[in-house]
């Protein structure tokens, strides 16, 4: 049985910085591309970040690209999102989710299996 466990979320500061991991169980992690998804109240699920299965060319949304790095521990069945510079908008319930292969996508529909997320709340 596939398990993904979200941690690290919480309440920061705009500007301030959060790391979120997600550990993963159940499969051969590094067989896999990875990535994170976020849900804000009232908004549709929208894609952060992928990576692949051996942490070549990860791939940002627009509205992250250079304060979030995504990464991931293959030895340790754990992926990661540093988070800087956080902003208001960034305030939403973040999920990690394993692909169906090994190809990256932004597309919530490659992905097969999906934590249970971790709360992040920006205060201005």
């Amino acid at each position: 049985q596939v398990q993904l466990v979200e941690s690290g979320g919480g309440l920061v500061q705009a500007g301030g910085s959060l790391k979120l991991s997600c550990a993963a169980s159940g499969r051969t992690f590094s067989n896999y591309a990875m990535g994170w998804f976020r849900q804000a109240p009232g908004k549709e699920r929208e894609f952060v970040a992928t990576i692949s299965r051996l942490s070549i060319a990860p791939y940002y949304s627009s509205s992250v690209r250079g304060r979030f790095t995504i990464s991931r521990d293959n030895a340790k069945n754990t992926l990661y999102l540093q988070m800087n510079s956080l902003k208001p908008e960034d305030t939403a319930v973040y999920y990690c989710a394993t692909g169906r292969g090994a190809t990256t996508s932004s597309q919530s529909q490659s992905y097969e299996y999906w934590g249970q997320g971790t709360q992040v709340t920006v205060s201005s």
